[in-house]
């Protein structure tokens, strides 16, 4: 963990208590995880993971929520979080207060080129930062403007972790990712966002990976292309063939890199 995130949770604690993590998420300071899966809106059970682990619900409240996810000894924490660069950073902070191997964030992610289609999953070269929170994890002042940053995660494990799904027969695809701090609001505004030439939008992945570099461990986005705005499959309204290709990469290619990640 680095220094600065040392900081962050400290002066955290200094006006609030300590001990969050078990608080807000029912995680235990005693246990060394595997993995910590952050996923906005997605739960364990919602990837059908109570299929073939054992998953049990410590917290769950109107917007966040909590699981442990077990099979053959491995212990994944998992957070469900609300949407947005914001809550993504809150809550990750107050994740640090455990021992955690490694990062992996999951999520829906829409297209802004034809060629992504429903289902696929990918993972970002690069995410760019629209989002003012980011500002918060790159400066120490917040007078500084940092909107539109590039982050970049680690690539030589975005490598790794490519060639770990081709080895179980998956395409996961590396792609440059818009992070828009507002779904209804991007469609008004797609033309400017479209100029940065980014294959993806959604909303966390900058503020992720600038998160996993504080952390000082590995960590990875994988994202399943929910909609696409170039080809006019829409997040709502898919036919059943969209729906079929969305849950693949959801329900089958999630869960199954979780865990092979998870055993490391």
């Amino acid at each position: 963990m680095k220094e600065k995130l040392k900081n962050i949770v400290d002066t955290f604690h200094k006006y609030n208590s300590e001990h969050m993590a078990a608080q807000a998420f029912g995680f235990s300071e005693d246990i060394v995880y595997d993995a910590l899966v952050v996923a906005p809106s997605f739960t364990p059970y919602k990837l059908g993971m109570d299929n073939t682990c054992k998953v049990t619900t410590l917290k769950e409240g109107a917007y966040i929520g909590g699981y442990l996810v077990e099979k053959d000894g491995l212990n994944i924490a998992w957070i469900k979080i609300g949407s947005s660069a914001g809550n993504l950073i809150d809550h990750m902070a107050l994740c640090a207060e455990l021992s955690i191997k490694k990062l992996i964030f999951i999520g829906a992610v829409g297209g802004l080129k034809p060629e992504f289609n429903l289902g696929d999953v990918c993972t970002p070269s690069y995410s760019v930062s629209g989002s003012y929170a980011d500002t918060y994890l790159m400066k120490d002042s917040i007078k500084e403007n940092m909107l539109f940053t590039k982050v970049f995660p680690d690539m030589d494990y975005v490598d790794t972790v490519i060639d770990i799904g081709k080895t179980k027969g998956y395409d996961i695809r590396k792609a440059s990712v818009f992070c828009t701090p507002s779904i209804a609001l991007e469609y008004s505004h797609l033309d400017e966002i479209k100029s940065f030439d980014t294959d993806l939008i959604e909303m966390e992945t900058s503020s992720f990976y600038l998160m996993t570099d504080l952390f000082e461990v590995p960590g990875i986005a994988l994202l399943v292309v929910s909609d696409n705005s170039a080809s006019g499959a829409a997040l709502v309204g898919r036919n059943e063939e969209q729906q079929k290709q969305y849950d693949y990469g959801r329900a089958v290619v999630l869960p199954d890199m979780i865990l092979t990640l998870s055993k490391g």
